[in-house]
C-alpha cells in the first residue's frame, strides 16, 4: 500500500517517446531569447499542455506570442489576445480555418530554439542524469541563470 500518493516515472517528468524515456523542456523567453519561464512535461505529452504553466505570471504579458505548431489551438490564440498580445503561431495542416503568420516575424522563433540549444550545452541538462523532476528542473534553472549572467555582463 502506498498511502494514496502517486509515484513513478510520470510524476518525475519522464514519459515514453520514440527514443525511450524522455522529458520535454518548455520555455517562455523574452525578446532577447533569454528564458523567463520554464516547465517540464513527460516526453509524450502534447506541447499545448504546458502553456498554462508557462503563462501563469501575468506581470509580463507578451506583445507577440511566437510558438510552433504544437501550440496551435483556439484557446491559446484567444488567451494571447486576452493578454493584449498577437499570436504568431502557424496552423496545423489539418485545421479547417488556416491562420497566416508574418514570415519575417515568425523567423524570430529561432531565438527560442537557440536558447534551448544553449541550455543543452550543459551536459547535465542534455542527458538528464537526475532521477527527480525537481532536481532536473533546478539544474535547468541554473543553466538559465548562467545565460542571464552572461547576457548582463556582455551588455
Amino acid at each position: 500500500m502506498c498511502g494514496g500518493r502517486k509515484r513513478g516515472a510520470r510524476r518525475q517528468g519522464l514519459g515514453r517517446s520514440r527514443g525511450g524515456f524522455s522529458t520535454k523542456i518548455h520555455l517562455r523567453t523574452n525578446a532577447h531569447g533569454l528564458p523567463v519561464g520554464l516547465t517540464l512535461t513527460p516526453g509524450e505529452a502534447h506541447d499545448s499542455t504546458a502553456y498554462a504553466r508557462l503563462m501563469e505570471e501575468r506581470d509580463s504579458d507578451p506583445g507577440i506570442l511566437l510558438a510552433d505548431r504544437g501550440y496551435d489551438s483556439d484557446a491559446i490564440r484567444q488567451d494571447a489576445r486576452a493578454r493584449g498580445g498577437r499570436p504568431e503561431i502557424p496552423t496545423r495542416r489539418n485545421r479547417r480555418i488556416q491562420h497566416s503568420v508574418q514570415r519575417p516575424l515568425y523567423a524570430l522563433h529561432n531565438r527560442i530554439e537557440r536558447c534551448i540549444n544553449r541550455l543543452k550545452n550543459h551536459r547535465r541538462v542534455a542527458t538528464r542524469y537526475d532521477h527527480t523532476a525537481t532536481s532536473f528542473l533546478g539544474f535547468v534553472q541554473l543553466a538559465a541563470i548562467r545565460l542571464w549572467i552572461s547576457f548582463v555582463h556582455a551588455a
